[in-house]
């Protein structure tokens, strides 16, 4: 049987096979020996060993679209980050660490700002301003009064979406309300999952329906860009593209060359300056993680 893993905690992998509802595996001993994990989101084989207790063993992990690390989750389809547009202000530096990320790993992005109903249109523009520039898709959302959900839920359909965003911005909200209309026997799958011993947090699929799940990542509070060299950063940022190519320097940087396109862009408006900004100290910390 082929299904998919949705929690995986203290050794126990809990697979969801469409149609026949979620078995609790653990792996066969030869993924140990060949140092291979198998991960959130990975697409499995599995033997059934007692199918009244819905227990079984995974013997095989079929071939992964990406991975990442933290979270440890495999076969993303695309990220949706939510903040919120007001109370708290969005963490700007934060966020585009999660950008270049994503961007690294070649995930596209949606980018949710939810509390829409207690933000002031100014609020709004701006980040319209910043983000919609780079060529991201922006939704406003309102889980409070339940508005744009839909749109949200079109975004999903089909996909394994990673969900993820910092504390306070009323992503749990949004999370229930995207699963309200489950299709699938839920009440098995959360019987399964929580029964007992293992219950302990870790990043975890929910399924929308039979082609679609969402993953709420836990966790999200801090981000270091340390996965790659410096030089690289540059093509995480989408908005520096047209200007590749341009500057005075072939393979310049960004940050101290003279004749910079970007640097003018930034200073002409055609760049937001709070991207550079964050592009700069990231690039920064890159710099010093190769002195040491």
């Amino acid at each position: 049987m082929q299904g998919k893993i949705i929690k995986g905690i203290a050794g126990f992998y809990y697979v969801h096979v469409v149609e026949f509802g979620v078995y609790e595996c653990k792996a066969k001993g030869t993924f140990r020996r060949e140092k291979i994990k198998p991960l959130v989101g990975d697409n499995v084989e599995i033997n059934v060993l007692n199918e009244e207790e819905k227990l079984g063993n995974i013997v095989k992990i079929l071939p992964r679209e990406n991975e990442l690390i933290r979270p440890a989750v495999a076969n993303i389809d695309q990220a949706l980050v939510v903040f919120a547009v007001t109370k708290p202000k969005p963490h700007f530096n934060l966020l585009d660490r999660f950008l270049v990320m994503m961007e690294s790993k070649k995930i596209p992005i949606v980018l949710c700002f939810n509390k829409k109903d207690i933000a002031e249109q100014k609020e709004i523009q701006e980040l319209e301003k910043i983000y919609e520039s780079c060529g991201y898709r922006v939704i406003f959302t309102s889980a409070k009064e339940e508005e744009n959900i839909k749109l949200v839920k079109e975004v999903l359909k089909g996909k394994m979406t990673a969900v993820a965003g910092p504390s306070g911005v009323g992503k749990s909200s949004l999370i229930n309300l995207l699963q309200s209309e489950i299709q699938m026997e839920t009440g098995s799958i959360s019987e399964k999952i929580e029964r007992g011993k293992h219950t302990t947090r870790h990043s975890e699929l929910i399924p929308i329906d039979d082609t679609s799940y969402i993953m709420d990542t836990p966790g999200f509070s801090s981000l270091y860009v340390n996965a790659f060299e410096k030089e690289e950063l540059k093509y995480y940022f989408p908005e520096f593209e047209q200007y590749e190519g341009t500057c005075k320097f072939n393979g310049c940087d960004h940050i101290h060359e003279p004749n910079c396109m970007v640097k003018q862009a930034v200073e002409e408006g055609k760049i937001h300056k709070v991207r550079y900004e964050n592009y700069v100290e990231m690039y920064k910390e890159l710099q010093e993680k190769r002195r040491y």
